[in-house]
């Protein structure tokens, strides 16, 4: 195991993807039974996510999802990835995440983030539009505010129990999100979607403006993405291919179907389009044998020096999923008693 990922925390989130065959309160069982595995494996905490109104994704109450893996499991720290705070306000997330604290001391993080619902029709039915991302920043302000009880949008109104207790936040980035994050002094939760070239841009940015708060001295970078790791490449790469598919859908259709399996996929006729959106998000993707996505998480935290990483890694085959997770157990050392 090379010093690079032996120094490295890794974690798990996971969006209770539901699968052809199956149906969301499946989805949410397995998120839970993930979670457990995830803790016995080692890693350090275990995040769900917030997606409204999609066929695909049972995961629409983080936070609710959150108290139920945090009763199920005793030591991995549990949280979102995240709440996107212009779908709520301020004040209901602080008091829910002070109640999760209160339950589950010392467990609890706040991952939060600035998109807003996926559709015209989802917005309206959550009473916002695609302006409320742009005051991510104010709302992100308020919600510290109320932990702190320096909010002053609202005079005399305090989030109970949360005043006084210490949650870690987090800010997931997309767009201005890794500007706001130094800003407020957050860590970073960031991944390549738009490329590796421009991912590096924003976390040497995030670092050169990073201002030191209450939260946090110094710049902390998660790095997310997905990871497949099996016996052989082929076998690592058709973990991702249900995935790819169902991005590739919804690049066309415009909404996440269930996942199907790797078998589905490989013989489902494709337009060119269809295609092309295929290949491009299985591109970038860490997957292979354990030496093999040893070399590309090197890379990858090293190019980055990232503080943690986030592993995003959704599949229909569960067993293959959980064996995936155990094998990268493994090659980083968790569950040997190391500590980063």
């Amino acid at each position: 195991m090379s010093s690079v990922i032996a120094t490295t925390r890794f974690s798990v989130l996971d969006r209770s993807r539901v699968r052809a065959g199956h149906d969301g309160p499946q989805a949410l069982r397995d998120t839970v039974a993930l979670a457990r595995e995830a803790e016995r494996l080692g890693y350090h905490r275990f995040w769900v996510s917030e997606h409204h109104s999609v066929p695909g994704v049972a995961g629409s109450a983080p936070a609710v999802l959150t108290a139920a893996i945090a009763s199920a499991t005793s030591s991995i720290r549990v949280g979102t990835g995240g709440v996107m705070l212009p779908n709520h306000q301020p004040l209901v997330v602080a008091e829910q995440f002070g109640v999760l604290e209160s339950l589950f001391p010392g467990r609890i993080d706040m991952g939060l983030g600035r998109s807003v619902g996926f559709t015209d029709g989802i917005r309206r039915a959550l009473g916002r539009g695609k302006e409320d991302a742009d005051d991510f920043g104010a709302q992100l302000a308020e919600l510290l505010g109320y932990f702190d009880a320096s909010q002053r949008v609202h005079p005399q109104v305090h989030a109970r129990p949360a005043e006084g207790l210490d949650v870690p936040a987090f800010v997931l980035a997309t767009g201005r999100g890794a500007r706001v994050a130094a800003e407020a002094g957050l860590p970073l939760v960031i991944a390549n979607v738009r490329g590796e070239d421009a991912m590096l841009r924003a976390i040497e940015g995030y670092r050169a403006s990073f201002r030191p708060s209450a939260q946090r001295e110094h710049p902390y970078v998660v790095v997310s993405g997905t990871v497949a790791v099996a016996e052989t490449t082929e076998e690592a790469r058709r973990i991702l291919l249900p995935e790819a598919w169902s991005t590739a859908y919804s690049r066309t259709r415009g909404e996440f179907p269930p996942l199907t399996p790797a078998e589905d996929v490989l013989t489902r006729p494709m337009t060119d389009r269809e295609r092309a959106l295929f290949d491009e998000a299985l591109r970038g993707q860490v997957y292979g044998t354990e030496e093999e996505v040893a070399d590309a998480l090197e890379k990858v935290i090293g190019h980055s020096g990232a503080d943690e990483f986030l592993v995003t890694t959704s599949t229909y085959d569960r067993a293959a999923l959980l064996d995936s997770y155990g094998r990268l157990a493994r090659l980083a050392g968790l569950g040997r008693g190391r500590r980063v």
